[in-house]
């Protein structure tokens, strides 16, 4: 049985932020790491697979719409965004191997809570879009094909934290790693018998974005480091963004 699983999602490839987040003693107290998908879309993509790879079993694997492309882009499907084309011709064969065989959802048991099913985006798709205001009837056909016994649902993909509850099931977002919106820090989360935690891992932004710098040969490491480690995109933005690809009518 697991007590106490650390959940991080959205690393996109930044290093100093995750190893903030690793350094923090309830992440390395954890039973489990659960990693929750785009881990590697970004200026150190190599080096963000070999630190979690390092952690061995502690650290379970679920793949996101990011990790997918890396892989489409590796096999000659560009993505469309510049930073993970170039993260792509980075990876070693067997990273690239790695993130092929990442599964969409992943479902354990944690005590105190029960069955928990963990997805990138939604439990039948790794880009979907769902957001904390996302309306009711969405929600539910989103999540119509979970088992009845899972009451609760970890996603990410949209790099902003919630907790919200639709129709008696809990549905959590971490946030983001890596790339959060809405203010600077690693977020992340802790699951365990006294419930859901949103934690935030406070970083020294100047320090972490020097870093992105200096350990990336990707071309457009230090403007890519000062707009999404300095999160210079506001949740009201994101929000305003996304919104078009939930499913909402446009006159909502």
């Amino acid at each position: 049985m697991l007590y106490r699983v650390a959940v991080l999602s959205d690393v996109h490839g930044v290093l100093p932020a995750l190893e903030a987040v690793l350094a923090e003693p309830d992440v390395a107290s954890a039973d489990l790491i659960v990693v929750n998908g785009d881990v590697a879309a970004g200026p150190q993509p190599v080096e963000v697979l070999d630190r979690l790879a390092g952690l061995g079993d502690q650290v379970c694997w679920v793949r996101g719409n990011a990790d997918r492309e890396l892989v489409e882009a590796r096999a000659g499907r560009p993505s469309p965004i510049d930073v993970s084309n170039w993260a792509a011709g980075q990876l070693r064969d067997d990273q690239v191997a790695r993130l092929a065989a990442l599964p969409l959802t992943v479902t354990l048991e944690i005590g105190g809570i029960g069955p928990v099913l963990f997805c990138h985006a939604t439990p039948r798709d790794d880009e979907e879009v769902v957001l904390v205001d996302s309306r009711l009837e969405h929600w539910v056909d989103v999540l119509a094909a979970v088992p009845a016994e899972v009451r609760t649902v970890v996603c990410g993909h949209t790099h902003m934290p919630f907790v919200r509850l639709v129709d008696r099931r809990l549905v959590v977002n971490p946030g983001s790693v890596g790339m959060p919106y809405g203010g600077p820090g690693a977020f992340w989360a802790l699951l365990g018998p006294t419930g859901v935690q949103l934690r935030r891992t406070i970083l020294d932004v100047d320090i972490a974005c020097a870093r992105v710098t200096a350990g990336s040969s990707y071309p457009d490491a230090a403007a890519w480091a000062d707009e999404y480690v300095r999160s210079q995109h506001s949740d009201t933005d994101a929000l305003t963004v996304f919104a078009r690809y939930d499913g909402r009518s446009a006159s909502l």
